[in-house]
């Protein structure tokens, strides 16, 4: 008992809508943690399946909270998180699958750095369990124009686990799929921008941590598996998010130097995708894009974020200093390591 006092209390929270065969399939991963001062809540955003009704027949010792809407990640984690009480949250989606000692690691790691505002374990893809998961691989890097990746994972291309990204080390992202934070600097920074709805809300998170003086880590000595797209498919609202919300954080979080000129080139370059979408016969792409494209310009005011912190990309950690466009599409580099380590050939 004296072990569970000095252990920090983890809030395992995953954030639900219509996802009641995800939990059945993946909580019983869960309950089986092994870490032992833990509590574990489905904040359920409004499911119109039989999720609730589900959990409290077969998990009655997990914690249910429902909103009475749907609020998406972002909205749907401030509203549920708002609601508990503990010294880590971890936001866990209910397409993962954990192996037992996955907390461990972690807590371990983040205790030891009162700097270490977030972390994320080692995603592994559930289908294909030696290969790394698109959501965040083996911790998340972005490029100067703000072009998201990771370690293990460039664009569309996934690299096989082969302990080549093992080390424990900063990032500038960690996946939303499985995120720890301290829940005291969740808190003060006033959580995710609900407005993002889904969608790179974690890395703008994580951004607005590193300009506040906090650190973002990956620990590949904790694994999960995620069977990743589970929560919201693939379609032209997925596109329509992911292009609006990228460029939103780009406005809200670059210097005045930086902002107009990587937001120019990043205009340019979604336009030709969008494009050479519509010549290929993806209309949807283009309106996508398109519609991304109005909101911000519409928008722009909104995106004049008051940060006295605000430093060039290049200035923190787990940034590409260079374009994963020019590395991937033009010289053919497919792996994080490729362009990375070899970022002057």
């Amino acid at each position: 008992m004296n072990h569970l006092q000095q252990q920090p209390l983890v809030a395992i929270v995953i954030l639900n809508y219509n996802g009641a065969h995800y939990l059945q399939q993946f909580l019983p991963s869960v309950l089986a943690s092994t870490y032992g001062n833990k509590k574990i809540i489905v904040a359920d955003n409004a499911s119109t399946d039989a999720s609730v009704l589900m959990l409290q027949n077969r998990f009655p010792e997990v914690t249910v909270i429902q909103n009475t809407k749907n609020e998406g990640f972002a909205g749907g984690y401030n509203w549920a998180l708002q609601q508990v009480n503990a010294d880590y949250f971890v936001l866990l989606n209910s397409d993962v699958s954990v192996t037992e000692n996955w907390i461990e690691p972690i807590i371990q790691l983040m205790e030891s750095n009162d700097k270490i505002a977030a972390c994320q374990p080692k995603l592994l893809s559930f289908h294909a369990p030696s290969e790394f998961e698109y959501a965040g691989a083996c911790g998340g890097w972005i490029d100067t124009l703000g072009y998201p990746f990771a370690k293990g994972r460039v664009f569309d291309t996934m690299e096989q686990d082969k302990g080549q990204y093992n080390d424990i080390e900063p990032v500038f992202w960690a996946s939303g799929a499985a995120l720890f934070v301290k829940s005291v600097v969740f808190k003060n920074l006033n959580g995710f921008t609900a407005s993002f709805f889904a969608h790179q809300e974690e890395i703008e998170l994580c951004w607005r941590m590193q300009l506040a003086g906090y650190s973002v880590y990956v620990c590949p000595q904790s694994v999960v598996y995620h069977v990743g797209a589970g929560t919201l498919q693939k379609g032209s609202k997925k596109l329509y998010l992911n292009f609006r919300n990228n460029l939103l954080m780009l406005a809200m979080h670059l210097p005045k130097s930086d902002k107009i000129k990587t937001l120019f080139i990043r205009f340019l370059l979604d336009a030709i995708s969008a494009w050479k979408g519509l010549f290929t016969g993806n209309f949807s792409f283009f309106i996508a894009v398109l519609k991304a494209h109005i909101y911000v310009l519409l928008h722009w005011q909104q995106t004049q974020f008051n940060s006295e912190n605000k430093k060039p990309l290049k200035q923190l950690k787990g940034v590409y200093n260079g374009s994963i466009v020019w590395q991937y599409f033009f010289k053919q580099k497919k792996t994080f390591s490729e362009i990375v380590e070899n970022k002057h050939a």
